[in-house]
């Protein structure tokens, strides 16, 4: 899951906002898509990016640098942009497991997913801005 905030500085109570994907699992609670026979190519990316690390997917540095910029052409990938009018601040990305609720979980609480948190995929970061020298 990536997930910017436009915080100027990371602190405890940061408020973290995710992008949705038009695809693959986000918000436990969005009803999965129906999208065959086609592949949603930064979906499928993401996927496989999942399965490996950050440093075997050359292309994932660069998708957060253009969100960092607010890339009108890499937004149009989204499902859901939070950032629709100033781009974050910072972006990080975390790693979950998603699984299928059971009718029973689907029945109590309404979520499509379950999904628990494995980890930071790539940690928060911002882009460098030019300070002049004192």
């Amino acid at each position: 899951m990536i997930e910017g905030t436009s915080d100027p500085v990371m602190t405890a109570t940061t408020s973290w906002h995710a992008y949705e994907f038009k695809g693959k699992p986000g918000d436990p609670s969005r009803r999965p898509p129906q999208i065959a026979p086609y592949h949603l190519r930064i979906d499928w990316l993401m996927w496989f990016a999942a399965m490996g690390s950050p440093e075997q997917q050359p292309w994932f540095q660069e998708f957060l640098v253009r969100l960092l910029t607010g890339d009108r052409e890499s937004r149009t990938l989204l499902a859901f942009d939070p950032f629709p009018d100033l781009p974050p601040t910072w972006i990080r990305a975390s790693f979950y497991n998603y699984r299928f609720t059971t009718p029973a979980e689907r029945r109590q609480t309404g979520e499509w997913w379950h999904r628990e948190l494995v980890g930071l995929y790539w940690p928060p970061v911002r882009l460098q801005t030019d300070q002049p020298s004192p």
